[in-house]
């Protein structure tokens, strides 16, 4: 192969969980062991197929044991919530370069029961549990607080432009089956939810889910000799960069270097613009996300993010349909959302969503990693380069 890129590599099998949400009874494990068997039916192979296995949380190995895998080669790339992006372009090098033939990646966890789940991380030789938590910056929500007042405050937008990012994706929520959250909302209702972190309420935060999915990547030549051509999903580009583990010592709290470089390379390896871009995906954990990200990977120019989102270009029927599933704070958030936004991605290219965009032919994917650390980004589409 002469590239990882340019639709050299196919996504073949995508699939997440048979069920979502609340799974009590549900170890991790099985979770991954259940996505990945979805995953390969989906594909039409079998674990003799396989050779390469990438996974983030549970170590590697194990998943790979519990499936009868012998891979040739192996990823546990861990950066959070993009680690998937990660994965899909690490496999795409791997397949490349020969390494591997044929990639499983897999995501599971018990993100809402904590059933087999390790207990949120405490290190007190971490830089973020010396110099954050004993600020009081204990999760997520307590940690984003400071750049997302600071974004707002530095574009002139209120809590209301973070209302209307949750009610723009409840819409595309309400008519999913597989959606948390579902009813519709409107901003003052968002508003006036409890608050959870100022200033987050509990709408502007994501659900919190059990659940996982899984991805089968393999060569366009190898993808050949696979039924089910038409439903292909091909890597036409991909970037991820990396800042530090300190949100509070972030280079620029308004604006993530990590988002602006990972989506200029995915975009540069792809051949493509950003009007060539018919559909994306931006992880979305909490409502100030898309806002950086729609102008971090440049889709508007700063501090136009608030008036395109009002304007409805996000919402169905928009110029730039935005996490079509619902989104982290609507659909599902295990814990780590990244597999989900590129599930939904693939379901959009191979038009088989639950709330389905016309036209799609390429899809953009916006990864973050533990808070403001790291990211990735997807270029995908359902013809080749």
């Amino acid at each position: 192969m002469g590239s990882m890129h340019n639709g050299q590599v196919v996504i073949v099998g995508a699939a997440e969980t048979t069920e979502l949400g609340v799974l009590p009874t549900t170890p991790e494990l099985e979770l991954h062991l259940d996505a990945a068997r979805n995953a390969l039916a989906d594909a039409g192979l079998t674990v003799a197929d396989i050779d390469g296995a990438a996974s983030d949380r549970s170590p590697v190995y194990e998943i790979s044991d519990a499936l009868g895998l012998r891979p040739r080669w192996a990823d546990g790339t861990a950066v959070g919530g993009c680690s998937f992006m990660l994965h899909v372009r690490h496999a795409a090098a791997a397949i490349a370069a020969g390494a591997a033939d044929t990639v499983l990646i897999t995501h599971g966890q018990s993100g809402r029961s904590r059933l087999d789940s390790p207990p949120y991380p405490y290190d007190p030789a971490s830089l973020a549990d010396q110099f954050e938590r004993p600020y009081g910056a204990l999760m997520p929500f307590s940690t984003f607080t400071v750049p997302a007042l600071a974004f707002l405050e530095s574009r002139g937008l209120k809590r209301e432009d973070l209302a209307e990012v949750v009610t723009a994706q409840r819409e595309w929520a309400a008519p999913n089956p597989r959606a948390m959250r579902r009813k519709p909302v409107t901003v003052d209702e968002v508003l006036e939810g409890t608050e959870i972190a100022y200033p987050f309420t509990k709408d502007m935060c994501c659900v919190v889910s059990d659940g996982g999915g899984a991805l089968v990547l393999t060569s366009a030549e190898r993808a050949r000799d696979l039924d089910g051509a038409d439903r292909h999903v091909y890597l036409l580009g991909s970037g991820e960069a990396a800042q530090g583990p300190l949100v509070s010592q972030m280079d620029d709290l308004t604006s993530f270097g990590p988002f602006r470089t990972a989506s200029e390379e995915a975009l540069r390896t792809a051949g493509l613009t950003h009007a060539d871009i018919d559909h994306v995906m931006f992880y979305d954990a909490f409502a100030h996300l898309p806002l950086y990200m729609l102008e971090d990977v440049g889709f508007v120019g700063r501090g136009e993010s608030g008036d395109f989102l009002r304007a409805g270009h996000t919402r169905p029927g928009g110029s730039l349909p935005m996490n079509t599933n619902g989104g982290g704070l609507s659909y599902t958030h295990t814990g780590k959302y990244g597999m989900f936004a590129i599930q939904e991605a693939v379901r959009q290219l191979r038009g088989e969503a639950a709330v389905q965009v016309p036209g799609v032919r390429t899809s953009f994917v916006q990864g973050v990693g533990m808070m403001f650390a790291a990211a990735g980004s997807l270029v995908l589409s359902n013809v080749p380069a």
